[in-house]
């Protein structure tokens, strides 16, 4: 397509809708929009990282966003989860997002899935394109893992707490478990507690990478991982190992 500049064959409306990133040749050239409105996309949590998730997902365009969550809106929650308002405390969080996510983008197929467990993981990784991990306990995290491993999915995989944060891509080849064998000891937002602008911004971190990712464009966070210290505004990205390496 590059040099022909012929535009992605979308309907009216959605060349008005999509116009910004359709100026972007990296993003235009190579058909990048049509492959993400291709894609199913399975978000995992629907919380301070699933929000943001959720929110630049259906604005995108992927094709199908299908989102498990099994918790109810809290009051705690508002000061960082931009999906939910005061009225939606009670309600549970996944019907409200997905109602979000379609308000944002009527072409967007939204659906809404059974909790992720270890038994139900294995039937809804093998039916996305690409899985992002928003999730905010070891228990499930390790379960996408595992699930994405034996599909041959690659997951985009993300952490905020603290003042800290931190993403990257994941794969068969360098997934979760070669770089954390077995569960830590950090603590969740409730017990350590979180800023609310940070998961703000490791969620759209990790949407962006999520678009690389399906529309085939720049250099997703594969063998990486991306850190923020809110604190000090300090950015690292450091290089990981493949497990045949680790062992040495």
């Amino acid at each position: 397509m590059s040099g022909t500049g012929k535009p992605p064959a979308l309907s009216r409306p959605e060349l008005r809708r999509y116009s910004r990133p359709l100026l972007v040749p990296e993003w235009l050239d190579g058909g990048a929009q049509e492959r993400v409105q291709a894609a199913s996309v399975l978000v995992v949590g629907a919380g301070g990282l699933g929000s943001p998730v959720i929110a630049q997902l259906a604005g995108a365009g992927v094709g199908e966003l299908v989102i498990c969550e099994g918790d109810r809106v809290e009051l705690s929650n508002l000061h960082r989860q931009t999906l939910y308002a005061l009225g939606d405390v009670g309600r549970a969080k996944a019907e409200v997002a997905a109602a979000r996510a379609q308000a944002i983008n009527p072409h967007v197929r939204v659906r809404v899935a059974p909790a992720l467990t270890p038994d139900t993981a294995d039937a809804l990784i093998q039916a996305a394109d690409l899985v992002l991990d928003a999730t905010d306990n070891f228990e499930t995290r390790y379960a996408i893992a595992d699930a994405c491993v034996r599909a041959g999915r690659e997951w985009v995989w993300g952490a905020a707490a603290g003042v800290s944060g931190m993403l990257s891509v994941f794969g068969p080849a360098l997934g979760l478990r070669d770089v954390f064998p077995e569960p830590g000891d950090a603590e969740s937002c409730a017990e350590a507690g979180v800023l609310g602008p940070l998961p703000n911004v490791v969620g759209s971190m990790m949407a962006l990478e999520a678009l690389k990712v399906l529309g085939g464009v720049g250099e997703p966070l594969r063998g990486r991982i991306w850190t923020l210290d809110a604190l000090s505004g300090r950015v690292r990205t450091l290089a990981l190992r493949p497990p045949t390496s680790m062992a040495d």
